[in-house]
């Protein structure tokens, strides 16, 4: 008798879950064209996708422990799970949320301008759509 043992690909080398990362990446830039850079990446830091092409991960290490930190807080305070982080900042904003049901972050950088209320509603869209695909699968 043999045993055989499952092996899974992480989600930032697997095609498919990359495919659709890209997909809501580009739905995400195609309503906002604001966005100075997206990300998808896993609650480790790793980054799945980013629109566009970034040569570092630097917003997914530094997203991924905001997540980490943001929930922690929630928790502790017991004010229930964290919906999204927000980092209104000088000459920009950075709007990061779960995408539902996944061990994934959704993570984007917005020119200042943009109206936040806007840059939210499409960034959970983004997610929500994202988790459901990945549902499924």
């Amino acid at each position: 008798m043999s045993l055989t043992i499952a092996t899974r690909v992480a989600p930032h080398k697997d095609p498919f879950i990359i495919g659709l990362a890209t997909t809501a990446l580009h739905d995400l830039t195609d309503v906002i064209p604001t966005v100075r850079y997206a990300t998808v990446l896993t609650e480790d830091g790793f980054e799945v996708d980013g629109v566009p092409a970034y040569e570092e991960d630097r917003l997914s290490s530094m997203a991924s422990s905001i997540q980490g930190l943001c929930e922690a807080v929630a928790r502790e305070l017991t004010i229930g799970r964290a919906r999204y982080v927000i980092i209104a900042a000088e000459d920009g904003n950075v709007i990061q949320m779960r995408v539902p049901g996944q061990q994934l972050v959704l993570a984007a950088v917005f020119e200042l301008h943009e109206n936040l209320g806007a840059a939210l509603t499409t960034c959970r869209y983004a997610a929500e759509r994202f988790g459901a695909a990945l549902a499924v699968s």
